[in-house]
């Protein structure tokens, strides 16, 4: 199956089990990749044959910024739901959701999960 990729998507949201989280907010990171057969838009050179990664960035930006979740779990099922039922041609979608700016006393890049949701 065909992917179509969306790196390092930056999202500023207010997600977080701490308070101070859901009053201040912070940034956070996607990668995403949708299974897609582009077979007839390698074709045809047509955006209406395949989905739109512009589309799905909107998408992506509303649905994950319309709540506030205590979970990175709960955010990306959110979010995994939302681009399949939105999107038909998307038979399967892995999801890693990236937190760099975690309130912890630690020295890491990022914190995150990663998700697989498919028809």
């Amino acid at each position: 199956m065909d992917k179509i990729l969306i790196r390092d998507l930056k999202i500023f949201a207010y997600h977080g089990v701490n308070e101070e989280e859901k009053v201040n907010g912070q940034n956070f990171v996607f990668d995403i990749d949708l299974y897609v057969n582009m077979t007839k838009a390698c074709y045809s050179d047509n955006v209406e044959d395949t989905v739109s990664y512009a589309k799905v960035i909107k998408t992506v930006t509303k649905v994950f910024t319309a709540e506030k979740y205590n979970l990175l779990e709960k955010a990306a099922q959110i979010t995994a739901e939302a681009i399949l039922e939105e999107y038909p041609d998307v038979a399967k979608v892995k999801l890693t959701l990236k937190k760099p700016e975690a309130p912890m006393k630690a020295d890491f890049s990022y914190v995150g999960v990663k998700i697989e949701r498919e028809r």
